[in-house]
């Protein structure tokens, strides 16, 4: 068995040639084959820019950078067509949540400071349903503000029923007294953790008896891993980190989602007009209202409500994993960056891998964490299973993120179908903790 640990910390000098091309090579751009039914749409651009934000009611908006330009919202066979373009005075890396593929066009996605560089579209073909989400702060740490997250949906084209979708993107903050945000990596010392929701302080969403809606939540955290808690309602959870799951009621109405996490749940509402149900939003340390679904004076949608959902189509992945033939490593959590551990501002290609496996090979990583909170792991390019504690079965659904509380081990488990070079990345839930990865290689 292959052991992750401390090791001596080579010394090296990095340029931002290399910076860029190494990470831009190990995750910023995995794609998906392409199929022949796939349609192209016109070309989209998003922009690194400053804006700003209110993260208290009737506060004064803060300082904050973001990615802006045009929805992002395709079906199922297109083909986005994603432009990047810099405005920033800091270097951008895209960092891509929720979609597995062959790294292709590195550095396809990278950007210089101080400037407004441009960068030709690249090819996202939509072949995997679900959401998914762009972050310009993977080079976030210590910066000057911190960065939002954006959403990216791909729908099915098979029929889904439902009424109508809504994206919640959960974003969590770190504001002084004086209502200016800063940015992870940073002490938060005389600050107050906040969060919002679509940007909000509160946001009020509103539907009619009997309506079925689907609701996407994405973590935009940097740090801190959250509970939703649709009050009163029923909450059947379909999907997890953008893969099908076997269709299952969130206990309690309550989702747990870990940074850069996705759920996709469908509620009904089946209480009558008027009926207010508040959206909580627990932080570890306390539950708040972040939000509010009202039930409409408007006709019901239907006479009766929908009859349970089957399951979401699968989007392919294999239906059992051959534990017995895997390669398993201990990959080693929770540290600082020393040894194999790198921050991103640190990472280069030429760094060695944390463990080489060949295409279609099961592996099986013990993810140990040693730190005093729980740290939150990430595979870019693969979607895994949760190991059950004797190894002898696996969770019903696929993830890509994952917490592991201090001082545990968990087992995850993934098929190696995607040849290439992927990130790997760890962060303690500690605001000022630095971010971390690692790269595997698929051959």
């Amino acid at each position: 068995m292959v052991h992750i640990g401390p090791m001596a910390s080579p010394k090296s000098t990095l340029d931002r040639r290399e910076l860029l091309a190494g990470l831009g090579a190990a995750a910023l751009a995995p794609i998906w084959p392409v199929s022949g039914a796939a349609q192209a749409r016109p070309p989209l651009t998003l922009q690194a820019k400053p804006e700003t934000l209110a993260l208290r009611p009737g506060g004064t908006a803060a300082p904050v950078w973001s990615l802006q330009g045009p929805d992002l919202t395709f079906k199922r066979g297109e083909t986005a067509e994603i432009g990047f373009a810099n405005e920033l005075p800091v270097p951008v890396v895209l960092n891509w949540r929720g979609m597995d593929g062959v790294p292709a066009h590195a550095p396809s996605r990278r950007a210089q400071p101080s400037q407004a560089v441009a960068r030709p579209p690249c090819s996202f073909p939509c072949a995997t349903p679900g959401p998914s989400s762009a972050n310009p702060g993977l080079l976030g740490d210590q910066q000057a503000q911190p960065a939002r997250a954006r959403p990216l949906i791909v729908r099915e084209t098979e029929p889904v029923a439902v009424d109508r979708d809504e994206v919640l993107l959960i974003e969590d903050w770190r504001a002084r007294p004086d209502g200016t945000a800063i940015a992870p990596g940073i002490d938060p010392k005389d600050t107050a953790s906040l969060q919002t929701i679509n940007g909000r302080t509160s946001l009020e969403l509103s539907g009619r008896t009997n309506e079925r809606i689907r609701l996407r939540i994405i973590s935009g955290c940097q740090r801190s891993v959250v509970a939703i808690k649709l009050d009163g309602l029923d909450v059947r959870v379909m999907a997890i980190d953008s893969q099908p799951s076997e269709p299952f009621q969130a206990r309690n109405g309550a989702l747990v989602l870990a940074p850069g996490g996705r759920v996709d749940a469908f509620i009904d509402l089946t209480a009558s007009a008027g009926t207010t149900n508040a959206i909580l939003l627990h932080d570890g340390k306390e539950a708040r209202p972040i939000g509010k679904l009202v039930v409409s004076s408007e006709p019901p949608v239907r006479a009766a409500p929908l009859p349970p959902a089957p399951p979401l189509p699968s989007n392919g992945l294999p239906e059992r994993l051959d534990l017995k033939g895997a390669i398993r490593i201990d990959v080693v959590l929770g540290g600082g960056p020393s040894g194999d551990w790198m921050t991103p501002a640190n990472f280069a290609e030429s760094a060695p891998p944390a463990f080489r496996a060949r295409k279609g090979r099961t592996v099986v990583l013990a993810l140990i964490n040693r730190a005093a909170v729980a740290t939150v792991f990430h595979l870019h390019g693969h979607h895994f299973r949760l190991l059950d504690r004797l190894d002898d079965g696996w969770k019903p659904y696929w993830l890509d993120t994952l917490a592991i509380e201090p001082g545990q081990t968990q087992r995850i488990a993934f098929a190696a179908e995607h040849a290439g070079r992927w990130l790997i990345e760890s962060v303690n839930t500690d605001w000022a903790a630095p971010r971390l990865v690692r790269w595997y290689a698929v051959e």
